[in-house]
């Protein structure tokens, strides 16, 4: 293992920036000041409500994660944003209607008082939204260069100690690696030369780790999961995670198919539909913005079940996904699976999963987390691809040529060993040997 880390204290004001300010992002804020102000509780959160047990389970050492850790506390966050829609958070969250109305009104004046700046934005990869709070420049470079003297004046006006950014918005259409991304040289020649291999969340990618920022993805966009940024993020000693986040019919995968697989129990097919009525699902009901969603939910079950590994179980297994964009749902969403598993003997049966979730409920305490997760890793040196948040995405970004591991279960086990390191613990084998030895 390599050598640990030496955590720097927290000190002052952390700013979490947040590209895209609608359903997921107004509802993080709206929740986080709810909790400050005693309102509600951060339920979904590991860093507000999780323990970590430390040794033995007879050594009855289980403290809360935020009480082993130096993590932010919530009275020290400030918060920023980007949106093409000009409307304040208040606005924002009401045309979104997540959250009720005695949650809002008691809330509105602290959402008011955030304004998105002026974003990035291009309809060509985002085609089924519009709206008039855009930047305007020539090149792709000067866009990235306004998102970093945004970054700074907020971080000025707001007394920032340090900055985390988590992209909340849209999906982009679907874009595969290029030459334009394979190295940093080649991928700001792009952007003076306005290449359409640049979408606006690589911008917003190359602007946080152009300023130390460390960065999530919580879209399936190719963002900052290219070797031009992965590297860049090395260099100057910047977290990233990414992408996707992990909240409703996909988590439900991460949480069956291990369970499926522990058993040896084979699967002939997984029929996955939704139907949902937010922004999120107009813009994915555009079928190139479809594309890098269908791409993300795909890949779990293959990952998860290793079909090479288990021909017999999982090599006939046949996956389908869809997503329908249903207006009256709002953001309540409906998730609906019909999953074929074959048992002993190759008897068939049957399991039938409806998940009525809300997805930005289900999303905002992954940004939270995210945001003090990334700030922690900063504090500590780590720099790069964050592995160990593999738990929070669907689509997690590994080291090339390493598969990333969808397994909910193991992805748990990774996180918590990692913030044992951290904090000066031994990682748990989970062994248990030595309780049964004589002695």
């Amino acid at each position: 293992m390599s050598e640990r880390p030496k955590v720097r204290d927290v000190g002052g004001r952390l700013g979490i920036l947040l590209p895209g300010f609608g359903a997921v992002a107004t509802t993080f804020v709206a929740g986080v000041e709810a909790a400050r102000r005693g309102l509600a509780r951060p339920l979904g959160s590991l860093t507000q409500l999780n323990t970590i047990r430390l040794g033995k389970r007879t050594a009855d050492r289980v403290p809360r994660i935020a009480d082993f850790l130096p993590l932010v506390p919530l009275e020290d966050l400030a918060f920023g944003a980007w949106d093409p829609i000009p409307d304040d958070g208040y606005q924002s969250a009401l045309k979104a209607g997540v959250l009720d109305a005695p949650h809002l009104k008691s809330l509105r004046g602290f959402l008011e008082g955030i304004r998105p700046m002026p974003a990035v934005f291009d309809r060509a990869y985002v085609r089924r939204l519009d709206g008039t709070n855009v930047k305007r420049a020539t090149t792709k470079m000067e866009l990235a260069n306004g998102l970093r003297e945004d970054i700074r004046r907020f971080s000025r006006e707001n007394g920032c100690e340090r900055l985390v950014m988590i992209w909340c918005g849209s999906t982009e259409i679907f874009l595969r690696p290029g030459p334009a991304h394979e190295s940093l040289d080649a991928f700001e020649a792009a952007m003076e030369s306005n290449d359409p291999a640049i979408a606006p969340s690589m911008i917003y990618a190359y602007a946080a780790i152009m300023e130390g920022v460390p960065y999530a993805n919580g879209a399936p966009n190719l963002s900052a999961d290219v070797p031009a940024l992965e590297e860049a993020s090395v260099a100057r000693g910047v977290p990233l995670a990414g992408k996707d986040f992990k909240t409703g019919q996909t988590l439900m995968k991460t949480i069956l198919a291990p369970g499926f697989k522990a058993r040896m129990l084979g699967i002939d097919g997984w029929f996955s539909t939704n139907i949902l009525g937010n922004r999120d699902g107009e813009v994915l009901d555009d079928p190139d913005s479809f594309k890098t969603k269908e791409e993300s939910k795909l890949g779990v079950l293959e990952h998860v079940l290793q079909p090479e590994m288990y021909p017999e179980l999982y090599g006939r297994l046949y996956h389908k996904v869809r997503i329908n964009y249903y207006p009256p749902r709002g953001d309540n969403k409906e998730g609906w699976d019909n999953i074929d598993i074959v048992g002993w003997m190759g008897y068939p049966m049957q399991i039938k999963v409806d998940f009525l979730c809300r997805d930005s409920i289900l999303a905002a305490p992954i940004v939270l987390d995210l945001a003090l997760f990334l700030d922690l890793a900063a504090r500590a040196g780590l720099s790069g691809i964050q592995e160990w948040l593999s738990f929070y995405f669907k689509s997690p970004q590994t080291a090339e040529g390493l598969y990333p591991e969808h397994d909910l279960f193991i992805q748990h086990r990774k996180l918590k060993n990692t913030l044992r390191w951290l904090g000066g613990e031994e990682p748990l084998t989970h062994l248990g040997m030595d309780y049964y030895r004589d002695g």
